[in-house]
């Protein structure tokens, strides 16, 4: 009788499949494009083009400890070591075409949204005109007011249709409506599955260790519109849920005494580093402001509702907004504390973050620190000032637990 696999197994074997499908659609003669992480990619996949992520492969690069080369060798052709440390692993690749960490085929369209920061568009922007390909760019403004506003919606809903256009010249196709509609609820469906996964760490204890967050996260990213991608995740929240039902904590060896919230990017390079401190103290990150930006949830064959979905990436709200986004998770899953990654790479996420922080711990009183890092660059990791500043995370929740129960 074959075993039944388990969702991390699964969740490797995507992987493995993801990245290899990307050079058998090469030798095919298919199209590759080279897309930002929260891009409608239900388009590209109705259209027969081959999606892929260079964050999540820059990520993946930082997290096998193989991305200084590239950086070094980036900023050796005159990038400075001050824009995101994604674009610089990537563009550096982009001309070396090798990693140890794993590679990933030449695009033949860059595919772009700025709905997750400003700098991919200079960043895919150069690698189109490097490689002399086309580029498909949607523009997602800002959203200044609380809620995504109407105008904002038909502005994103006519570049979409406008996206369409563009991919039936490049493919020489008839854009596939029914497919697409199909690829739509897909999308759909996955994300619902991603959100009630990472919902179940509400529990008491967490079933989930949050650092599966971002091992997971890979795969929202590059398969949330396949069949594959949405079964991946039913099985993992369904894992979850099991465990939850038999009061399971997140590890074998060790109590959940404090629960935090991660706000930032994970410091790929430092990614086991930063789980030992953290577990050393008992300290389970159950949640992060990530679990949302891949909840992109709308009606089928919704062409508005999609627009606004896209639109509606917590990176690309307001401030009020943000804080109440946090001052919510602090409530649902009964945070003890926060630690906030004030990530060098990605200034748009961060500018803000000691406002928020300031918000936050007026609305909520619990206690949180920030530490200077950076997505893939290890250079700017201080592991002594993270675990100075988780003891004092540490030392400040356990103050409040003993007040409260005084």
């Amino acid at each position: 009788m074959e075993l039944k696999r388990t969702s991390k197994e699964l969740l490797n074997e995507l992987l493995e499949k993801h990245y290899a499908g990307a050079f058998l659609a090469k030798e095919r003669g298919e199209p590759v494009a080279w897309c930002t992480s929260i891009s409608p990619q239900e388009l590209l996949t109705t259209a027969g083009i081959y999606a892929l992520y260079p964050e999540n492969h820059a990520a993946a690069v930082g997290a096998r400890k193989k991305s200084e080369e590239l950086i070094q060798y980036a900023e050796g052709k005159g990038y400075s070591s001050d824009i995101c440390s994604y674009a610089r692993v990537n563009l550096a690749y982009m001309e070396v075409l090798e990693s140890e960490a794993g590679n990933i085929p030449k695009p033949d369209l860059i595919f772009c949204c700025n709905n997750i920061c400003n700098t991919v568009i200079k960043w895919y922007e150069n690698i189109a005109k490097e490689l002399d390909i086309p580029m498909i760019m949607f523009d997602m403004p800002f959203n200044h007011e609380y809620e995504v506003n109407k105008q904002n919606t038909k502005y994103i809903k006519g570049q979409l249709l406008e996206a369409i256009g563009d991919l039936e010249k490049i493919t020489k196709k008839k854009f596939d409506h029914d497919r697409f509609a199909e690829v739509m609820e897909i999308s759909t469906e996955t994300s619902l599955w991603w959100k009630k996964a990472s919902l179940q760490a509400r529990k008491k204890p967490s079933p989930l260790n949050g650092f599966d967050l971002f091992n997971y996260m890979a795969t929202i990213v590059c398969a949330r519109g396949t069949v594959e991608g949405r079964d991946l995740f039913k099985l993992w929240h369904d894992e979850l849920e099991e465990r939850g039902r038999q009061g399971l904590g997140p590890w074998k060896d060790g109590e959940e005494k404090y629960r935090i919230m991660w706000d930032g990017i994970a410091c790929w390079p430092y990614l086991g580093d930063t789980y030992k401190v953290l577990k050393k103290q008992g300290v389970n990150m159950v949640t992060s402001t990530y679990p949302d930006s891949w909840y992109i949830v709308y009606e089928n064959n919704d062409l508005e509702g999609m627009a606004k979905a896209y639109s509606s990436n917590y990176v690309n709200r307001n401030l009020d907004f943000g804080v109440d986004n946090i001052t919510q998770i602090v409530e649902d899953f009964s945070l003890d504390g926060i630690i906030y990654h004030s990530n060098r790479s990605c200034k748009f996420m961060d500018f803000r973050q000691f406002e928020v922080q300031r918000r936050v711990s007026e609305r909520t009183g619990i206690p949180s620190v920030i530490f200077d890092g950076d997505q893939t660059d290890p250079r700017s990791f201080s592991l002594a000032q993270y675990e100075t500043r988780v003891q004092a995370l540490v030392e400040m929740m356990e103050k409040r637990k003993q007040e409260g129960r005084d």
